[in-house]
């Protein structure tokens, strides 16, 4: 049985204010923190994610409720008992200032140093840990200010681990990194999960990598928290519900947010593998409705060896084209 590492219990999170009376972002949360498990929380932008971590982290007092640390109340720990138990990693990205990289992750040591600073040579060593677990050696004799915000937000979440706490709370960590990073980055946090047995909560908005990594996702709405394991809430709806918009929906088959269709023309595809998917995709966007059954419009994908890919047929004209381009720009001067 996995450990747990925080808990909620009847949690209400938002604002106090003196005249008009408490913002209520969210109310009635009983949740759960696994040590060994990342967690995403996800949702649409101002519903409260941000706040909800703060809380967690003892940033922001809750309106109601409780929050534990292994048992013990969040309200009744000192400053630096918190620090040694949880770490935080929020979307701004640190000043510069004159420090370099490994000033920067040896500042998560502060709760473990003595009242001088001082560091130890197990400091030092669960610094030098920290920057390699994230691939961050090139980056620590490096000043902050010649560092772009990837890298500096590399080496906040290398703080953190430092920090050596159970919980790991981390506001959109993938923020300022590119497409390669942000993968490398959720694997990185997956892994440290697991072999470090570490309790990882992030806020993300990278829904894709959330459901290929994360062990449990944690969907906010105005209604609430629903929990449960990524599939589970792909495929009962409540992911799609969460993001319910009037121009997208939740494709089950693909786990991922598609278009809607805008009514365009009808178009028959035929075949199957990645090359259909990606042709799906573009005559999506560019409007027109995707079917399987007899249509005015069809296009087959030929197998791998012929002169051409695909098989356009517009009413009674036939065409052959080698790149979805061309099949897009032969379907435009149709509709002309």
């Amino acid at each position: 049985m996995t450990a747990q590492a925080l808990e909620t219990r009847d949690l209400a999170i938002g604002y106090r204010r003196r005249t008009k009376g408490d913002i209520r972002l969210a109310h009635g949360l009983n949740l759960i923190l696994q040590r060994g498990k990342l967690v995403g929380l996800l949702g649409s932008n101002g519903v409260g994610k941000s706040t909800l971590l703060r809380t967690l982290a003892g940033r922001q007092k809750p309106l109601d409720g409780r929050v534990l640390l292994a048992g013990q109340d969040l309200a009744a720990l000192s400053p630096l008992a918190l620090a040694r138990r949880l770490s935080i990693v929020l979307t701004l990205a640190p000043q510069p200032g004159l420090m370099n990289g490994y000033a920067l992750v040896a500042l998560g040591r502060h709760p473990h140093s003595d009242w001088l600073g001082r560091l130890s040579a197990e400091d030092h060593a669960t610094v030098a840990w920290a920057i390699d677990a994230v691939g961050a050696d090139d980056l620590a004799d490096l000043p902050l200010a010649e560092l772009s915000d990837g890298q500096r937000q590399k080496l906040m979440i290398a703080r953190a681990l430092a920090q050596d706490a159970d919980i790991m709370l981390l506001d959109e960590p993938t923020a300022y990194l590119d497409l390669p990073r942000r993968v490398e980055t959720m694997q990185l946090l997956r892994q440290l999960a697991q072999s470090a047995e570490r309790a990882l909560l992030i806020s993300t908005h990278d829904l894709d990598l959330a459901l290929r990594n994360c062990d449990q996702l944690w969907l906010m709405s105005d209604a609430g928290i629903m929990t449960g394991a990524p599939e589970d809430l792909a495929l009962d709806g409540r992911l799609g519900a969460t993001f319910d918009a009037a121009a997208i929906t939740f494709d089950k088959r693909i786990g991922s947010f598609v278009l809607d269709p805008k009514g365009g023309p009808r178009v028959r595809l035929i075949g199957e593998g990645e090359a259909v998917l990606w042709l799906r995709r573009a005559l999506e966007r560019s409007g027109f409705t995707v079917c399987s059954d007899a249509a005015d419009i069809e296009v087959a994908h030929r197998a791998n060896g012929a002169a051409a890919t695909w098989d356009l047929r517009v009413n009674s004209h036939a065409s052959a084209h080698s790149t979805i381009q061309s099949v897009l720009e032969a379907l435009d001067s149709e509709r002309i």
